[in-house]
């Protein structure tokens, strides 16, 4: 499959902070409800999988080696909620909660 998101694939990705690469995580995630409260699937799929690209490159990401066991975990969750049965009783107010501390800092902090 061939990148979305090809600039940060060829690795402009690592020059990103965590807080700005989860931000943007984030903002996909975003776009992923409002297209799924929208009832456009199509959409809704292509923003989630714009975010697990984003999310795979903050995993391959050498600098957040530490925090790997929360990376995988998050994408284990986010899988769940957008492409399986939502075992773990996610919601879009979760998330939004989840991401927008990620946003704030990275904004503050630019």
């Amino acid at each position: 499959m061939k990148p979305q998101h090809q600039n940060l694939a060829s690795g402009k990705w690592q020059q990103l902070s965590f807080s700005q690469q989860m931000a943007n995580i984030g903002s996909e995630v975003e776009r992923s409800i409002i297209w799924q409260n929208k009832n456009n699937l199509s959409y809704s799929r292509q923003a989630g999988q714009r975010f697990l690209e984003l999310l795979f490159l903050t995993i391959a990401d050498p600098k957040n080696k530490k925090r790997l066991k929360e990376l995988t975990r998050l994408r284990e969750v986010l899988l769940d909620y957008f492409f399986g049965q939502n075992q773990y009783a996610s919601s879009d107010r979760l998330w939004q909660n989840y991401f927008y501390p990620f946003t704030y800092f990275s904004r503050i902090n630019t």
